[in-house]
């Protein structure tokens, strides 16, 4: 893991620095190139945008790590109408959920029911994606998870290639029919537990995304899914499906609001599926923070934000 990337991920967890870096405006015009407003009505805007050029949109609400039950009784209550929102627009976009949003801290009985909650005021022919967070709620999570999906077979589940356990909890999950977006991964984890190298981290996505894409062919797996800004790992994804003979429509790839928004088009027009991660809310420093660490070179964009100011 390079330097910058590390200290990048310290601060995505300073509050001194959450606290304050929000109240700048040259770091608040960065963040506005990764997401297009605070409010769901910003969301349902873009993914408006993104639909007239073939990109479908999923919705996320920033924050996590809620202290309090009622917190969590009031976002899922969020979830519930702007998917009545999204409804109302005509529009197909889906949501990603955090569970520690949902009371995953407090009781995971709680958290599973507020999921479910959620699910049932999903079209069922949708997919309610349900993020991965840091490393020691992993296995929780996946609890979670395999509770909603006994009973919402189209619910998806996000893993991260940059976990060692990760190869394994997908063949874990195989015999259950999961829907699963893959990422490289954006905490800060031990050496012990995650591969620390970009080149492994490219090269166990690469090989658990070829195993996903064979589930997905075979009838093991509802919905494979790749969150990747990556050009390279997007082309190798597509030159492993032409190998295998399979429709370009067989590639999913989900990228964030604001990042490489050419390619975004080139996927939606050549035939794959393209979609894109809008995420809105007031709690984004954590977020944006782990943004830049994926790609340290968006710092140079912040800076020219700053001398902009």
């Amino acid at each position: 893991m390079s330097v910058m990337r590390s200290l990048l991920l310290a601060a995505s967890q300073n509050r001194w620095l959450r606290e304050r870096a929000t109240k700048y405006k040259f770091v608040r015009r960065s963040v506005s190139r990764f997401m297009p407003g605070e409010e769901v009505e910003d969301a349902i805007g873009a993914a408006k945008a993104l639909e007239s050029k073939g990109i479908a949109g999923v919705f996320t609400r920033l924050g996590e790590n809620i202290t309090d039950i009622r917190e969590a009784e009031e976002v899922t209550q969020h979830y519930v109408e702007v998917l009545s929102k999204i409804r109302q627009a005509g529009l197909r976009t889906e949501i990603s959920v955090k569970l520690t949003q949902l009371g995953l801290d407090q009781s995971a009985e709680l958290c599973a029911a507020n999921v479910k909650k959620i699910v049932q005021a999903e079209d069922p022919s949708r997919t309610v994606w349900i993020d991965m967070e840091a490393s020691n709620y992993v296995g929780a999570t996946l609890d979670v998870y395999r509770r909603v999906l006994a009973g919402f077979p189209r619910t998806g589940i996000c893993l991260q290639a940059y976990l060692f356990r990760t190869k394994k909890d997908l063949e874990d999950l195989f015999p259950l029919k999961p829907s699963v977006r893959l990422v490289k991964g954006a905490y800060k984890e031990p050496r012990e537990i995650a591969y620390p190298s970009k080149k492994d981290v490219d090269e166990n996505y690469f090989s658990l995304g070829q195993e996903m894409l064979r589930a997905q062919r075979d009838g093991r797996m509802v919905r494979a899914a790749f969150g990747t800004h990556d050009p390279a790992l997007v082309q190798r994804l597509g030159n492993f499906i032409a190998k295998e003979a399979m429709l370009k429509n067989t590639l999913e790839i989900q990228m964030l609001y604001g990042i490489q928004r050419a390619e975004q088009e080139r996927l939606a027009a050549e035939g794959y599926r393209s979609g894109v991660l809008v995420a809105y809310g007031s709690y984004w420093y954590p977020w944006f923070v782990r943004r830049l660490a994926e790609r340290p070179a968006n710092l140079w964009f912040m800076l020219k934000n700053l001398f902009a100011a």
